[in-house]
């Protein structure tokens, strides 16, 4: 059975040496060890030219970070939405949710570069990724930005690119406060409702309730059905009234416990649909769905058109 499948750094530098001619040993940076965790960044352009062109990158989550700066005209792909660039973007990826971007003319140029959160956790600041905003699922990850932005940003990259080519012994200390500038120069182009809250009892359940929803996705397999579908259920498992839940949740986001679950249960069945073959049984299924009428009929007033449309 088919999906979405998760593609982790020895996949991405396979495919990598692949298309672009190249050994796997050339690719990887210099003095990187186990111990560092992992850390390398490349030349969009570069990797353009050398890709052949039936070579596509798919629609997959990856078990990696990455940060890109685009430049040029291109179509980005992340979870159920589709994000057209017509010039400069920065991009941020995170292992929780798939993506894809497709270039849409020849002139492409810009950095990417990828890593582990193993790499990012030696920095001294004790950073964890999925804590920052500019990670979490639902978030913000594609920036369209001027070319002012994307010079200060191409700064960045280079002092990237010069550092990892040096023998500098703390070279890798370097990067990382580099790339941490990278994530806040993102998060700083976020809407600010999406970095701060207040630390309060009420922050605190609207912060456990999300956890409590995205740890339920992405849904892989058949097998893994979800078990919380209703305010009740949340409510019960954060030891809290439904009431309470609801009060907090509409206050904090606007929107109503019922609308937050039925959206993330809706951009789910939006990926598996475009991106798996499995029937609309097994997605209702996987959903939580006992009837696929049921999805259905909860697909079409969601979305305004039938999963099979959709999907077509």
């Amino acid at each position: 059975m088919k999906k979405n499948k998760d593609i982790s750094l020895d996949d991405f530098y396979q495919h990598a040496a692949e298309v672009w001619g190249r050994e796997i040993d050339a690719l990887l940076p210099p003095g990187i060890t186990k111990e560092i965790g992992h850390f390398n960044v490349f030349d969009i352009a570069e990797t353009i030219r050398d890709v052949k062109e039936k070579a596509v990158m798919p629609y997959n989550r990856r078990a990696y970070y990455k940060v890109s700066l685009i430049k040029g005209r291109n179509r980005a792909e992340y979870a159920d939405r589709v994000i057209e660039i017509e010039k400069n973007a920065l991009l941020f990826a995170t292992p929780k949710v798939p993506y894809h971007w497709t270039p849409l003319d020849p002139e492409q140029s810009g950095c990417f570069c990828v890593f582990t959160d193993e790499f990012m956790s030696k920095n001294k600041s004790g950073v964890v990724l999925d804590e920052l905003p500019i990670f979490k699922s639902g978030g913000y990850p594609v920036f369209q930005i001027s070319d002012e932005e994307a010079m200060e940003i191409s700064g960045l990259f280079t002092k990237i690119q010069k550092e990892i080519a040096s023998g500098y012994a703390f070279k890798y200390d370097l990067i990382r406060n580099y790339v941490l500038e990278l994530i806040h120069y993102g998060q700083k182009l976020q809407p600010s409702t999406a970095l701060y809250t207040t630390q309060n009892a009420s922050s605190r359940i609207t912060a456990l309730f999300v956890e409590l929803l995205e740890r339920q996705f992405p849904v892989d397999s058949q097998s893994q059905v979800l078990k919380l579908r209703t305010a009740k259920d949340y409510a019960d498992t954060l030891s809290v009234h439904v009431n309470h839940l609801n009060k907090v949740l509409k206050e904090s986001t606007g929107k109503t416990t019922r609308d937050i679950i039925s959206n993330r249960i809706l951009q789910e069945a939006k990926i598996l649909l475009k991106h798996t073959d499995w029937n609309i049984s097994e997605i209702a299924y996987s959903l939580g769905f006992e009837e696929v009428a049921h999805f259905s009929n909860f697909f079409k007033k969601q979305a305004s058109v039938a999963p099979l449309a959709f999907r077509s």
